[in-house]
């Protein structure tokens, strides 16, 4: 995910003519905090690596992953150093899943001269995460490069994402109504469920037990999706921005209100379609007249295609 945080101004009009913004004068990059961004990476490494060392214990055991159970394993992991071993496969997944995302935005920003910071991660007791940003700290000049930023992420993380799902699929199993048991119980993705057909082909989704590697890979489909989302400062709404810039503001409006009604599924959306409303639909101007190349519609097309292979009307429910 990436965010903006300056202010429209009048930027001049630029022709859309060369491969990379040579015609912008770098601006001064500010000075990164490197030991903020490597004390939230740790600590983001360490809690999803506790959360998968409990994911892993629950999977050895056959027992449904059970957030409660992993609350009360954190006095014994912290007592039992060596078992947070188990939990790696699943932090260093899902934390690859994210960087190639964060550091998609950052080299893209990099290329085209934009002041961008390094991720920022967001740890978490639930799943080990709430995800990471970069934060843009200069103005984005031409919707070429807004677009190759915006695109940029979502489609280094899906390339990182597909092998993972692939090999933790393959570590998977068979046990029967294991995916409604548990204090949880997680959507299923279309990408996932395509997937799954080929590897344990007439097998109800509901027996089959995803291994950590595979859960990672869901949780990157998850914050994929929820970045595609066409809204906003979203990476969804750059993309949109740079295609539509005139009708930016009234689709994200009206995705913003089509999320609503998917709250009867998973309430969260409520809240987001709310956020959204109240603070996605803004997206600082850019003043470019050019078109975008084939190339970029093409790409503009495949992450479309990741939206809808990764989105989710109920994410996560109860039982």
């Amino acid at each position: 995910m990436s965010s903006q945080d300056f202010s429209p101004a009048s930027y001049p009009l630029y022709a859309d003519t060369g491969t990379r913004d040579d015609y912008a004068f770098p601006a001064p990059r500010t000075r990164d905090r490197y030991w903020l961004h490597g004390l939230l990476f740790v600590i983001t490494l360490l809690s999803t690596t506790a959360v998968g060392a409990a994911m892993q214990l629950d999977f050895d055991r056959n027992l449904p992953f059970d957030v409660e159970r992993a609350f009360s394993l954190y006095p014994w992991l912290w007592r039992h150093p060596a078992a947070m071993l188990q939990g790696l496969p699943f932090s260093l997944t899902l934390l690859a899943i994210l960087l190639a995302h964060e550091f998609g935005h950052y080299l893209a920003a990099v290329y085209h001269r934009v002041d961008a910071s390094l991720p920022y991660f967001l740890p978490s007791p639930m799943l080990g995460t709430f995800g990471a940003f970069i934060k843009v700290r200069s103005p984005i000049y031409t919707k070429r490069a807004l677009f190759d930023i915006g695109v940029s992420g979502p489609i280094a993380g899906f390339l990182f994402l597909l092998p993972a799902l692939s090999i933790g699929l393959a570590f998977s199993k068979v046990i029967p109504g294991i995916a409604h048991q548990g204090t949880l119980i997680f959507g299923i993705p279309g990408l996932q469920r395509l997937m799954e057909g080929m590897v344990f082909p007439g097998t109800p989704a509901a027996n089959i037990y995803l291994h950590p590697v595979a859960r990672a890979a869901w949780v990157g489909m998850f914050t994929t999706a929820l970045n595609l989302l066409p809204i906003g400062q979203l990476d969804g709404g750059h993309i949109l921005y740079a295609f539509f810039p005139n009708r930016h503001r009234q689709v994200s409006r009206i995705v913003a209100v089509l999320l609503l009604p998917l709250a009867y599924w998973w309430w969260v959306w409520a809240l987001w379609a709310a956020a959204m409303l109240w603070l996605g639909r803004y997206h600082p101007m850019i003043f470019d007249t050019a078109e975008m190349s084939p190339g970029r519609r093409k790409l503009g097309w495949l992450a479309a295609a990741i939206f809808l292979l990764c989105f989710l009307f109920a994410p996560v429910t109860n039982p």
